[in-house]
């Protein structure tokens, strides 16, 4: 059947909407732009938590005809960057806060905008370059030779997941002998970690939690105790993951002993260096990570220490031949993207098609130098410790003083988890700051968590008045 030109010329006409031309382009971009700048001058009057309904964007359907940008802009602009957390808000106190860097945005819009293909050199030669480029830096960072690599994933559970991927195929674990395999990681491990098993078929596999110390670190005798035993009893010991900055208090097991344990029995070593990580790039803090260098895998986020947006975590892995070869798969109709000298980030995880993720790091990094991020980072620690100390001035219990920059504490009331709780709740009503609780040996505990570009003295000042008052109206 002949086209038919004259219904080609009409769809044509209208499927041209979907790409503006300069003059409505510029109209929506100084929309949006407006609209951001005023989110950012507002956030130091907002609330860093609100409880919402958003009416409006659940009664908003998709139809036909399209929408004004004005509705959908002060749609956004109410029901979704001012509802539940702020995490663009140095209020935001209470999970291990995202960033959300201002350049780290204007490197997404040009990414998308010029919307190059990530995963493969022979498409996106740049983008490619610019990610290796990255992960190289990163694995001088951490103490990796020239022969690791790895991958900028979506985050850190995706980067855990290449991760023990990699490891598991290098053990060659599989169906025949994983109910015989054993891994090791304590009970303050990543829930990722534990979604990352479940997906790769680990989970028939024997699971050993080793047990911590009083400061939340792993038992480095009770680990050695445990691969002994299971040796003795014909099992196969394969994997040991340490935390470097555990969510719930922050700890840094002993990384460089878990080392000599995993050297000494053949283990693979994978480090969760997602939250603590890059706090390496502060000399004074380097000593509290030394081991980490002898892991053979670990993840960071960039989403966090370096205060980039949601959506990014990087996997490294000392044997690049062993990712590879985890990850690469081959296609007949991709033959002509071979033959490139960069390594295709599409060899090096499960994702084919790839977000360019890239510039949110190269752009900020590049433009602000890596001092910037130091000085941040350091002033974090600082934050951190005067909190742990003025906290103590208002009759609180503490944990010990902080590893990095999270701390955690609770009121001795006479039945202290049901008060902890209470005062939780009342914090949350009040939204000033976001606090976050968690549980540690059936105790109720309230978080601190101070990793915000955006969080400075004032912030950390409100936060404490806002505890003060709270408390008083429970008391």
């Amino acid at each position: 059947m002949d086209a038919d030109l004259e219904q080609l010329q009409h769809l044509e006409s209208l499927s041209r909407q979907l790409d503006p031309g300069k003059s409505l382009r510029d109209h929506l971009t100084a929309m949006s732009f407006t609209h951001v700048s005023e989110f950012i001058n507002s956030l130091p009057a907002r609330k860093a938590y609100v409880k919402a309904d958003c009416p409006e964007l659940k009664k908003l359907e998709i139809s036909d005809e399209g929408k004004s940008m004005d509705l959908l802009l002060k749609i956004v602009q109410n029901e979704v960057h001012h509802a539940g957390i702020n995490a663009a808000s140095g209020g935001h106190l209470g999970y291990i806060p995202g960033g959300g860097l201002w350049l780290s945005g204007m490197g997404d819009m040009l990414a998308a905008v010029g919307n190059r293909y990530a995963g493969l050199a022979f498409s996106g030669t740049g983008a490619v370059i610019m990610e290796n480029q990255l992960l190289r830096w990163l694995c001088q960072l951490v103490g990796y030779p020239v022969t690791a690599h790895g991958n900028i994933a979506s985050g850190g559970s995706m980067a855990t997941l290449v991760a023990l991927t990699t490891a598991r195929d290098h053990h060659k674990i599989n169906s025949a002998n994983v109910r015989r395999s054993v891994l090791y990681f304590t009970s303050q491990a990543h829930h990722c970690i534990h979604k990352a098993i479940h997906i790769l078929g680990l989970s028939e596999a024997v699971i050993r939690e080793v047990q911590v110390n009083e400061l939340y670190q792993m038992d480095v005798d009770a680990l050695s105790q445990m691969i002994a035993d299971d040796k003795l009893n014909g099992l196969y010991p394969f994997l040991v993951i340490a935390t470097a900055g555990t969510t719930n208090t922050g700890a840094i097991d002993p990384l460089d002993q878990i080392a000599d344990m995993a050297q000494s029995n053949g283990l693979w070593y994978h480090v969760d260096a997602a939250y603590g990580g890059f706090f390496m790039l502060l000399e004074e803090q380097k000593e509290k990570f030394k081991g980490i260098e002898r892991s053979d895998s670990l993840v960071l986020d960039p989403h966090k220490g370096m205060f980039l947006p949601f959506g990014i975590g990087v996997v490294l892995v000392k044997d690049r031949n062993a990712l590879l070869k985890a990850h690469h798969a081959d296609a007949a109709y991709m033959v002509d993207t071979e033959g490139a000298e960069e390594i295709n980030p599409a060899d090096c995880g499960p994702e084919l098609t790839k977000h360019f993720r890239g510039m949110r790091m190269w752009l900020p990094l590049h433009y602000h130098g890596v001092d910037a991020f130091r000085a941040c980072l350091r002033e974090k620690l600082l934050l951190c410790q005067y909190f742990h100390q003025e906290i103590k001035k208002l009759g609180f219990e503490t944990g010990p003083s902080p590893s990095l920059s999270v701390t955690y504490y609770r009121y001795p009331a006479e039945d202290r988890n049901d008060f902890n709780k209470k005062l939780v709740e009342k914090l949350h009503e009040d939204g000033r700051v976001f606090f976050s609780s968690t549980v540690l040996d059936g105790e109720v505990w309230i978080r601190c968590a101070i990793l915000s570009f955006r969080t400075h003295l004032e912030q950390v000042q409100l936060g404490i008045q806002m505890i003060k008052e709270n408390l008083e109206k429970l008391k």
